[in-house]
């Protein structure tokens, strides 16, 4: 694919190698969800993004619900990336399907996301995809395998290449959490799209379908609830709008009202007692805190210097949306030599969380930087890690970090 030259106000009309100076534009498309936003629509600038965002990743949310169904019982739905990160169809499927829309509706706005099409050329499984998508598109004559391809590779590697310029693009992580996904019901996922514009997040909808609502303190996220209890869940945020959810279970069942929730962060003012939560893969004893506080996972058992330690799997994003819904104080990562942070990955975490009254940034307190590499923005490394809290525990846990900086 041509690499592409944008920036928040060039981008591509008929001839996509010539810049024009545009407004962000967009076609008028019926949206075709039954999700009508929380808030009104003087309200909320990117109203009609927001809209179409929240539709799409209900769709995705679908397809993924289809495909798991049929995961464990077909042969080859489950394949290996390079790096040997599980990833399935529907992961493929969420890609194609969001890009298909988006860039019917938005044609100016570029997709940044993960896969591209080698994989699937390579081993005949185009014709997965198509099946998967064709039911979920606005258009389904419109999936075909060519055009599947295309959608595909418009967000995969290496697709764009950006200005100096603050740029204006989508971000979609089809499945956060697809070694949750290949377990079956016992961990969770996320399809997440946010909108950066002129390098500042101004939307996001994440949508996880086997989100659970028992909302105990001792539970352990995504591994012992039962399946009764995952209704499922759709969390939208609008710069200035704040942080909403609505049940993924009443969309499905289109019986219930479709009411939706305002979120907020926890009160917690102390990080003695706070609830953490932190990677599948990395230990509360490589984490600066570990020094000053052991980790318990009994809220019965919380003595002092203890901090209640959550266990949530898989990914990134569904500690970020329990930050954003007040079931967790503070969620923490740290980078590790043998991995990379991809800081596109924590968007629609990111102003979920703001939007909710938390706060995110690296380990030194700076806000993370979606500019800060032009030639490889996917690969940064945040200073020591990210930080996630309630807002109310920020300042402190830094001043914490600085101060056994020996551990990290």
């Amino acid at each position: 694919m041509d690499l592409l030259r944008y920036s928040a106000s060039r981008f591509p009309a008929a001839h996509p190698q010539l810049p024009f100076r545009t407004p962000l534009r967009r076609r008028f498309v019926a949206v075709r969800s039954s999700l009508s936003l929380p808030f009104p629509e003087q309200n909320a600038k990117y109203y009609s993004e927001l809209e179409a965002a929240v539709d799409v990743v209900e769709r995705a949310c679908r397809l993924c619900v289809d495909v798991k169904k049929s995961l464990f019982s077909s042969d080859g739905r489950i394949l290996e990336k390079n790096d040997q990160t599980p990833v399935t169809i529907a992961d493929f499927g969420v890609q194609a399907l969001v890009s298909l829309e988006m860039n019917k509706l938005f044609p100016s706005i570029p997709l940044v996301a993960e896969e591209d099409s080698a994989f699937l050329r390579s081993n005949n499984l185009v014709g997965s995809v198509v099946d998967v998508v064709k039911d979920k598109a606005t258009l389904g004559d419109e999936v075909t395998e060519d055009n599947i391809l295309k959608a595909i590779d418009r967000g995969g590697k290496d697709a764009y290449v950006f200005a100096p310029e603050p740029a204006t693009y989508w971000i979609l992580d089809p499945i956060d959490g697809t070694r949750g996904f290949v377990k079956g019901s016992e961990a969770l996922y996320v399809v997440g799209l946010a909108l950066v514009v002129e390098g500042k997040i101004v939307l996001g909808v994440m949508g996880c379908p086997n989100w659970h609502e028992d909302c105990s303190d001792n539970s352990i996220i995504g591994v012992q609830e039962n399946q009764s209890s995952r209704s499922g869940i759709i969390m939208v945020s609008h710069v200035g709008c704040g942080t909403w959810t609505k049940r993924f279970s009443d969309i499905l069942s289109n019986e219930s009202p479709h009411t939706w929730t305002r979120c907020s962060v926890d009160s917690c003012q102390m990080v003695q007692g706070a609830r953490v939560t932190i990677p599948e893969s990395q230990t509360w004893k490589s984490l600066p805190l570990s020094g000053l506080f052991d980790a318990k996972t009994d809220s019965e058992n919380i003595g002092e210097g203890n901090i209640l330690l959550l266990s949530a799997c898989c990914g990134s994003l569904c500690k970020y949306l329990m930050v954003a819904s007040g079931r967790a104080s503070v969620y923490i990562q740290g980078k590790k030599a043998t991995s990379i942070i991809k800081v596109w990955d924590h968007a629609v975490g990111i102003i979920c969380v703001h939007e909710a009254g938390g706060k995110v940034t690296d380990w030194e307190g700076s806000s993370l930087d979606f500019a800060a590499d032009q030639t490889e923005r996917r690969l940064i490394f945040p200073s020591g890690g990210v930080l996630v809290t309630n807002g109310s525990l920020h300042s402190k846990i830094i001043g914490m970090i600085s101060s056994n900086s020996s551990v990290l």
